[in-house]
């Protein structure tokens, strides 16, 4: 149900940190929001070192852009952009960012159904046979 897109310049991460930030952000969201594993998706996209700037100089951030649902309670929204930030393996965390971005559950479609209302997830599951 939720998408994290882990942007970086081309050739800061390597094929191991994508594994270990993609299990964390996995591992995080559920501890937090209580979603199926499955339902938890992250992509990488890495842009040529030359196009990627920080204070206006060439520098190699990492931004880390989540859309959840919206619903959750601002509490728990805050300590998952604060878990995900803390858990970015191996690199320096003053050099990251961590954006969530909510949406209606209404707008979004995965397997060809509207996503759940937060709190919902069980029944949606049962009415998909999994």
């Amino acid at each position: 149900m939720p998408v994290y897109t882990c942007t970086a310049a081309q050739g800061s991460l390597t094929s191991e940190v994508k594994a270990l930030l993609a299990a964390e952000i996995t591992r995080i969201h559920l501890d937090i929001n209580h979603v199926s594993p499955a339902y938890v998706d992250v992509v990488f996209s890495e842009l040529p070192a030359d196009s990627v700037f920080a204070g206006g100089q060439p520098a190699t951030p990492l931004i880390v852009t989540g859309w959840v649902r919206r619903g959750h309670p601002q509490k728990e929204a805050t300590r998952l952009a604060l878990e995900l930030s803390s858990a970015i393996a191996g690199l320096d965390e003053r050099q990251t960012m961590v954006v969530l971005q909510d949406g209606p559950a209404g707008s979004a479609v995965e397997g060809g159904r509207v996503l759940p209302e937060p709190g919902e997830e069980e029944q949606w599951l049962r009415r998909a046979g999994g």
